[in-house]
């Protein structure tokens, strides 16, 4: 969990740094490319036998709906504080369980109808509608963060018919081709300051998600959880230190929010004997 907190903010400082000279869909495209690259490198260790066409719908609706929020999570860091960002991308499992009950038929239960109802009021502390203006950057973590969500369902029916390595090889080779037109239309290279934060979102987020998969498989969701959410003072900190971001209680109050409900489905989830 260290290494998800050290990384996932290290790639939202990249993220920021290279809004400063490239597009969002330059930031995606070198990012599926070079990501493809890692992880065609271990299948080619695993074998090649595991990459088939037997379920490419589902790969596709899935990378749709992932390189949508990933733009929009590009898209927003350059243009919200970090802490906003993250505290508003901490909405993802809301849309996931909402999602889960319309697209799996699973249950809503209580425990799940308390997450969303404090995830919401978390949502509207952050935003604050009525006392100041909405920023396009909000919304659009938003929108990534329901995304996100989605993705998260098809994750969930893919896993069951696929390997994770065939999952992010698809990623990789779709998100790649989804974004290559916008790109190659109007392509800029990157200068030479740009490919160490390159090499940071491909390389050390690939690693991210990496350890995320160990946590997950080596200790308890309700103790992921909450460590996760240390990515949110974790990275005010890092907007103050390296952009002078002021703090706001308000965000830090509203993610609070989300993080209880989130661990009050877990918990529930657990003493029903179902994974969280």
């Amino acid at each position: 969990m260290i290494g998800v907190l050290t990384s996932f903010s290290a790639v939202a400082i990249g993220g920021r740094e290279l809004a400063a000279e490239l597009s969002t869909f330059q930031i995606l495209f070198f990012r599926s490319g070079l990501g493809l690259l890692i992880v065609a490198a271990l299948i080619s260790g695993s074998g090649w036998g595991q990459i088939s066409l037997a379920h490419w719908k589902l790969h596709a609706v899935r990378n749709i709906a992932s390189v949508t929020g990933q733009y929009g999570w590009f898209y927003a860091l350059g243009v919200i504080p970090l802490a906003q960002a993250f505290a508003i991308e901490f909405t993802m499992p809301i849309w996931a369980a909402v999602l889960a009950t319309l697209i799996l038929r699973e249950r809503m239960t209580r425990a799940r109808l308390a997450a969303i109802a404090l995830g919401l009021i978390g949502v509207l502390i952050i935003l604050r509608p009525g006392a100041m203006a909405i920023e396009p950057g909000s919304l659009a973590m938003l929108g990534a963060a329901a995304c996100f969500g989605f993705s998260a369902v098809y994750t969930r029916k893919l896993a069951q018919r696929e390997s994770a390595l065939a999952i992010l090889f698809y990623m990789g080779l779709m998100q790649l081709m989804l974004v290559a037109w916008p790109v190659v239309s109007n392509w800029a290279t990157p200068s030479a300051a740009m490919w160490p934060w390159l090499l940071v979102i491909s390389i050390v987020g690939t690693f991210g998600h990496f350890c995320m998969a160990r946590a997950m498989r080596l200790i308890d969701a309700t103790v992921v959880a909450p460590m996760d959410f240390l990515r949110l003072p974790l990275i005010a900190v890092a907007g103050f230190v390296f952009y002078g971001e002021a703090f706001d209680a308000f965000v830090i109050g509203g993610g609070a929010m989300m993080l209880a409900g989130n661990i009050i489905n877990i918990r529930a989830e657990r003493a029903k004997g179902r994974p969280a």
